[in-house]
């Protein structure tokens, strides 16, 4: 997924007004546990912190995510990454071009290093039509930190062609189309890596909701690796026991990105992993209309409710600034059919670092 510094137009592969309902006693117990009184100290606790020298401070706690690095190069002095592979995802018939590039990060002085759910900037090449640099844009990072090939060296992208109509003229974006033609062994700008909002959580046994369309799965096609591919979990200090559930929206079925391999995982770990598909032109909803992702997700509410209603649960959805307001009403109206205030609700899940939206 990409966004950039200034207004960034929408393509057509991206539908998701999404529809998610919250039973009641959610609000109750979630209510209860944002407004719940801190403990006491016991009287053991108090004598000892009492009986301490005057200069003694308690140690600060470490902050969620501290430890992540952001902004190893900055534009104005980026990294120069090499290409080592450029290849389309889509299948014959399918709407659009989108691309999977990955990018050496060897040589680096430090090296750039990330972790799953963080963006890159990419500078493309040439100027704008005032003869200055191009800005950045930022991508979605698809590969786990330790990339592609599990060498700790390579970051990868996924990366839709924008095109657009103006005056009757259709303009090509200016970085997705400079991505999208690289040929290996070209050499790129980094920056980066930032973003801390699209982290997974630290515990093993989180349940992981993740929303996407078009290549809105970068990021969670970084999760799914990190959870699931042999290699990487053999790697990994951290490993997945929890539940994952992927809704992926695509216009058509060779529109589908990454799909074998999902459909992999789902098959070695059908405990631990749902892979749920909404194809808008192929598949029909309840009404007979096209289907999108909040009529997948409006057939499995009661399920989504359930995971919610744990603690543990996290929902992941990045996409189009535009969708926001559109998502806000469908579950406004939702909630508000069960009773719950999602005006007051969502603050509360964003709050506990358990909504994770990321929009450009």
């Amino acid at each position: 997924m990409a966004y950039s510094e200034a207004q960034v137009i929408a393509g057509g592969l991206i539908h998701i007004p999404i529809v998610i309902g919250l039973f009641r006693h959610i609000e109750s117990q979630i209510g209860r546990k944002s407004i719940a009184k801190p403990a006491k100290t016991p009287p053991s606790t108090k004598a000892t912190t009492a009986s301490a020298p005057a200069s003694s401070k308690a140690a600060p706690s470490k902050k969620v995510h501290a430890d992540v690095p952001v902004n190893t190069y900055r534009p104005k002095t980026p990294f120069e990454g090499k290409v080592l592979e450029n290849y389309s995802l889509l299948k014959d018939g399918a709407i659009g071009r989108v691309n999977h590039i990955t990018f050496s990060l060897s040589g680096g002085n430090p090296q750039l290093r990330y972790v799953e759910g963080q963006s890159i900037g990419i500078i493309p090449a040439g100027e704008d039509s005032k003869g200055k640099p191009h800005k950045l844009r930022l991508y979605s990072i698809a590969s786990t930190r330790h990339g592609d090939n599990f060498s700790g060296d390579t970051v990868s992208l996924c990366v839709r062609q924008l095109q657009y109509e103006k005056d009757g003229q259709t303009i090509d974006g200016v970085c997705s189309t400079y991505l999208c033609n690289i040929k290996p062994g070209e050499k790129v700008k980094i920056t980066g890596p930032v973003g801390k909002e699209m982290l997974l959580p630290e515990d093993e046994d989180a349940n992981i909701i993740m929303l996407a369309t078009g290549t809105g799965i970068a990021p969670m096609r970084a999760y799914l690796r990190r959870m699931f591919e042999p290699t990487e979990r053999k790697k990994n200090n951290w490993n997945f026991k929890g539940k994952a559930w992927l809704f992926m929206g695509a216009p058509k079925t060779a529109n589908l990105l990454y799909d074998a391999d999902f459909e992999y995982y789902k098959k070695q770990f059908p405990d631990n992993l749902r892979y749920t598909k909404a194809i808008s032109r192929e598949q029909k909803n309840a009404k007979g209309g096209r289907m999108y992702i909040q009529d997948k997700v409006l057939e499995h509410a009661d399920e989504i409710f359930s995971l919610i209603e744990d603690p543990k649960t996290h929902i992941y959805l990045c996409g189009l600034k535009g969708m926001e307001p559109g998502i806000d009403e469908a579950m406004t109206k939702a909630a508000a059919s069960k009773g719950i205030n999602w005006a007051e609700l969502r603050p509360k899940l964003k709050k506990q670092d358990r909504w994770h939206v990321e929009t450009y």
